[in-house]
Formats: C-alpha cells, sequence, structure tokens
C-alpha cells in the first residue's frame, strides 16, 4: 500500500513538534511536583499530588519582583535602542547614496558572523573601566545596536516602491516625514517582527548579564535560575522548573501573539539582496 507523501510530512512535522514542546510541557510538570516525585517519576507529565510550594517559595526567597523588572528594563531599553538604530541605518543604506555605502554595508553585515566570545572580554574590560559592574546599564550598553536588524529591515525598506519615496520628494517632504509617514507603516511588520526577536533574545540571555551582574538584587530572571542549580548537586528541579515557567511566559506570549509578523518578516528578507 502506498502512504500519500504529504502524510508522511504531517508525521515528520508531529514529530517534530512534539520534540519542540515537550521541554516545556516537562518544565510545566515539574514545576507543580514535590522533589521525591520529580526524581523519581521523571518522565510521568501529570503530577501525582500537584503543588504550588515551589511558586511559593521562589516568591518567598527571591527579591521576583525586583528581578523581573530589571528583566523588563534590560529588554525593553535593548530593543528600543536595537530598533532605533535598525531603522535609521537601513534607512541610509537603501535611500540614500554615499560614497563606499556598498563596502560600508557588507562590512556591518559581516559583524554578524564574529562570535561573542571575540567582543566579550573588550566589552567586560570597558564596562568594569567606566564602573558600570554590577549594574543594568552595563548590561544594556554593548546592545544599542544590531547589524541582524538593520538586514531585516533594509531588506523589508528595499520591497518599498521606490514611486512612494520619489513622488514624496516632489512634494518636497522631509526626510523625517518620509521615515516616519511612509517607510515604517510600509515595513510595519518587520519593524514589529525584529523587534520581538531583539526582546525575546534580550530577555532570555545569560552570559553576558551573569558576567556583569553580582548582587541578586539586579539580577534578570535567567540568573535567579542558577540560584537553584549547584553544580556541586542538591539541585532543586521542581523550584528551578518554575523559575524557568515564569521566565518564560512573557517572551512564548510574545511570540504566539505576533509569529505571523516574524514568520513573514523571514520568508520575505530574502525577495531582494
Amino acid at each position: 500500500m502506498k502512504i500519500d507523501s504529504s502524510l508522511k510530512w504531517h508525521v515528520l512535522l508531529c514529530i517534530a513538534l512534539f520534540v519542540s514542546l515537550m521541554p516545556i510541557v516537562f518544565a510545566i510538570s515539574t514545576s507543580f511536583k514535590e522533589l521525591s516525585e520529580a526524581y523519581g517519576n521523571v518522565l510521568g507529565l501529570i503530577p501525582h499530588n500537584p503543588t504550588m510550594a515551589n511558586y511559593l517559595r521562589i516568591f518567598q526567597e527571591l527579591p521576583l519582583n525586583q528581578i523581573t523588572l530589571n528583566t523588563v528594563i534590560v529588554a525593553f531599553a535593548v530593543t528600543v535602542f536595537k530598533i532605533v538604530t535598525s531603522v535609521m541605518a537601513a534607512y541610509a543604506f537603501v535611500y540614500f547614496n554615499f560614497k563606499g555605502k556598498n563596502l560600508l554595508y557588507i562590512i556591518l553585515i559581516s559583524t554578524i558572523f564574529i562570535p561573542f566570545t571575540m567582543t566579550m572580554i573588550p566589552n567586560y574590560l570597558i564596562i568594569s573601566q567606566i564602573g558600570l559592574r554590577n549594574n543594568i546599564i552595563g548590561v544594556i550598553l554593548p546592545q544599542l545596536s544590531d547589524a541582524t536588524g538593520i538586514f531585516l529591515i533594509r531588506q523589508a525598506m528595499r520591497s518599498i516602491p521606490l514611486s512612494f519615496i520619489e513622488a514624496a520628494r516632489l512634494e518636497q517632504a522631509g526626510i523625517f516625514h518620509i521615515m516616519f509617514g511612509i517607510v515604517l507603516p510600509l515595513a510595519k511588520p518587520a519593524v514589529i517582527s525584529t523587534g520581538i526577536m531583539f526582546f525575546i533574545n534580550s530577555w532570555n540571555e545569560y552570559v553576558w548579564p551573569v558576567l556583569i551582574l553580582k548582587d541578586t538584587a539586579n539580577y534578570t530572571l535567567p540568573l535567579a535560575l542558577q540560584l537553584f542549580i549547584s553544580s556541586e548537586g542538591g539541585t532543586d528541579f521542581c523550584v528551578a522548573m518554575a523559575v524557568s515557567v515564569v521566565t518564560m511566559i512573557i517572551p512564548l506570549g510574545l511570540y504566539l501573539i505576533f509569529q505571523k509578523y516574524i514568520i513573514s518578516t523571514f520568508t520575505s528578507s530574502g525577495v531582494k539582496g
């Protein structure tokens, strides 16, 4: 009996979906378990005796409100700065003509391929020298621009018919009127999806904040997770999973709300090179 090719793809997609969702379901399930059950029934997805004790514990032992506020401030500030710099740079690369524009763009985009480990130590030394260690501003400062955002928004702007811009220039519209009145409304899906991507990446960032922030009161949510994980054993998985669930609620919600913009941006980013 022949198996329909579309059925094969559906089966593969269902397997991929299961593999993708399993860690999230596991984290949520474990966050409602007691520690003994978490060790004794690792693969059981339905807790025998569900409990809210793990969530109550993180609220009691951590300044969770302050930590959440720190995370929001860092993610929001990084997102705003990256979007502003990405929009302005993309607009310049698309609608301005200046000497060396293409070379500058190639150099800028090539920075996407530079590993974080190469810039980590120089950034750390600079932040330390200007006295911003253990300060959320020190986390934000090295992240004010992003070449990936410039690339994605530039691709969206290149899809806007030049006749719109030329007509506005004939009407003697200024640069900012063209940018905010014509270009940005048409590129809105790309700007929104890129902003959501920046927000989620910043929200989940661990390595750079853990280098800069030392006091618990200055922590972001991903750093709070390490307080319940011990390299010498004794890890309280249930509480750690509760912190993980709290950490992923906002970025997961944002992705579900704006997923159509994110998908359309990445699928259309290669329309014009």
